[in-house]
């Protein structure tokens, strides 16, 4: 477990400390209570009381989650205490339905969350916020996501971008490498690179108890690339099999890539074993061991040496169009923060939580967009950071990432599993294993 006790003062510089004093006309010096000047608490003195946060952040976004909550508790006195676990979508249901459910729940699939909203677990933001209020912290598209089950079952924290392919810049400039405009394109330059004694490509899946994720993601940029979005949004609703034809042709053009033995380095024992955090390593390495990485802006975080190559030695591109009738597309998901228990202090909480303030320390630390209406853009910390959000701006269509929105059972079960399972076996049985997803849906 994880407790926030460094403080940063970049982030604290935002905030007026709540106690203060002053001289009053006669120069006796005034006091006022502390910890009540902030716009959390409604004039409530909560010091002294702890909030503990279950999450998916792990590592260096934990360490950046809570370094983002330094300023609150300057402000409240509120102890917030973060727990991260890779294993967070079997853990939060196991302690959820065992009686020991955490204050706030940090989910990254609202998929997920569905399921607990349906156990009566979730608290609605509309009976402690108000819709006035959220539709003022966030856009319409963010409001509707997060209207789940009937409630508003959270605030929005994180969005990610993941229609992203990062390069080494220096072996593209040096080889004469240009950016590919089509998928096409993609495939003629990974051969290019192949032929020239090159690895094209770095894919990383290993996630703990959420292996087979970065899979997904990859599947369904593609679908967005291949069919409209109204079929997309079919699948995800359990109304398009994922033993269709649709499905198959984003499952052939992926395995064009991953199952390429002269395309990946370490091929598939290197896909599976290798943690998803460290697959942009070797990019940043001198030579390159790789050239190309497809994963969102998160990926900055996990960069060596604290993402000081993007940049420099590390770039970006779209992911590029498969289908130009498509357009360009993009794919996204968040992090929707919920309310399990209701105290002052969670209340308070889950305020600062919807508000950008929230967000200040990990935004400027890189890689991170935050979906909050009123963040400053000078808040982002670099061309690359500003760049990725002109990638969502130019987006013909945003849809939010398919399994967060599937139910748990499949959207971090089946597909996962399921995805992960022919990657690991060249024999595998595809249809039988489309099959078994399908069967998982509620």
């Amino acid at each position: 477990m994880r407790r926030v006790v460094v403080v940063c003062a970049l982030v604290a510089l935002a905030f007026t400390p709540a106690f203060a004093g002053g001289e009053g006309e006669d120069g006796a010096t005034e006091s006022r209570p502390e910890f009540t000047s902030n716009p959390y608490t409604d004039g409530v003195d909560l010091s002294g009381t702890t909030v503990n946060i279950f999450g998916a952040f792990v590592d260096q976004d934990a360490d950046r989650f809570e370094a983002s909550m330094i300023p609150f508790e300057e402000a409240t006195g509120i102890d917030v205490v973060y727990e991260g676990s890779g294993d967070f979508e079997t853990l939060i249901t196991v302690r959820a339905e065992g009686g020991s459910p955490p204050d706030i729940a940090a989910f990254p699939q609202p998929g997920l969350a569905a399921d607990l909203i349906r156990g009566g677990y979730v608290f609605d933001m509309r009976d402690w916020l108000g819709m006035d209020y959220l539709e003022d912290q966030y856009s319409s598209a963010w409001t509707d996501l997060a209207e789940i089950g009937g409630i508003q079952a959270g605030v929005w924290y994180r969005a990610s971008i993941k229609s992203l392919v990062w390069y080494s810049i220096p072996v593209f400039e040096d080889e004469g490498y240009a950016i590919p405009e089509t998928w096409d394109e993609m495939i003629e330059l990974s051969d290019e690179m192949a032929a020239d004694g090159y690895f094209p490509w770095t894919i990383a899946i290993e996630s703990s108890g959420a292996t087979g994720w970065v899979a997904t993601d990859w599947i369904e940029d593609i679908m967005l690339r291949i069919h409209p979005p109204e079929v997309y949004d079919e699948w995800v609703a359990g109304d398009l099999p994922f033993n269709s034809p649709e499905f198959k042709e984003a499952l052939e053009y992926m395995s064009e890539i991953w199952f390429n033995e002269e395309y990946v380095l370490g091929g598939r024992e290197g896909i599976v074993l290798t943690g998803f955090g460290d697959g942009i390593t070797p990019l940043a390495v001198d030579p390159p061991a790789a050239l190309m990485h497809r994963q969102a802006n998160f990926i900055i975080g996990f960069m060596p040496e604290g993402g000081e190559e993007v940049g420099d030695s590390i770039g970006f591109f779209y992911l590029p169009p498969i289908d130009p009738a498509q357009g360009r597309p993009v794919l996204g998901a968040g992090d929707l923060l919920g309310a399990m228990q209701d105290r002052p202090e969670v209340r308070a909480v889950m305020r600062f939580l919807s508000t950008p303030d929230a967000t200040r320390a990990w935004l400027e630390s890189g890689g991170f967009v935050a979906p909050h209406r009123n963040t400053p853009l000078e808040w982002y910390p670099t061309p690359v950071d500003r760049g990725i959000a002109e990638i969502l701006g130019a987006a013909t269509t945003f849809r939010f990432d398919a399994s967060d929105l599937m139910p748990g059972a499949v959207g971090a079960g089946t597909f996962w599993t399921g995805m992960t399972d022919l990657v690991n076996d060249p024999d595998a049985d595809v249809d039988a294993i489309l099959d078994s997803i399908d069967a998982s849906f509620p």
